[in-house]
């Protein structure tokens, strides 16, 4: 059984509320299509694109984080702050990486709901799980990340 007693006690784990944003997006645009994008601009090549980069940023901050040796997921305890790859750039890379698919996702199917979708996940993913990590992060690290945090950005 894993110990979950030092982790940063989300509010949802992030895969599943990317999932539900995903499944509630495209849901909506079942019910009530959206489509933003005029017809001449190749929505399923650019969504892809975007997609794809999203996913590769997704995958090196979870390389990046595994090979330091530190819990990717948020309900084991971080072992280490990674300072390296991605996270050289942001502190987020993960959930930068999930905002961006579903910016890809988005533009593929051409429907605006996963845009509007985009946007309470990213209200739970910033307050209800970064707030809590970098909570959890500064009790647990404490300068060593408040030296972090100030150097490398949030997001980008």
């Amino acid at each position: 059984m894993t110990d979950t007693t030092d982790t940063a006690h989300v509010l949802i784990r992030p895969p599943i509320a990317w999932g539900l944003a995903i499944l509630a997006g495209l849901a909506l645009d079942r019910l009530v299509p959206l489509r933003f994008l005029p017809d001449e601009v190749p929505a399923g090549l650019l969504g892809a694109v975007v997609f794809v980069l999203a996913l590769a940023l997704g995958v090196w901050a979870v390389v990046t984080m595994t090979r330091a040796g530190t819990n990717v997921p948020t309900n084991r305890p971080t072992t280490a702050i990674v300072e390296s790859g991605p996270y050289r750039f942001a502190r987020n890379p993960i959930y930068l990486g999930m905002i961006l698919g579903l910016i890809g996702l988005s533009v593929a199917f051409d429907t605006l709901w996963l845009l509007v979708a985009l946007v309470p996940f990213w209200l739970v993913i910033r307050y209800g799980v970064v707030a809590r990590e970098e909570a959890y992060l500064e009790r647990r690290f404490g300068d060593v990340y408040r030296a972090y945090s100030s150097r490398v950005r949030r997001w980008l």
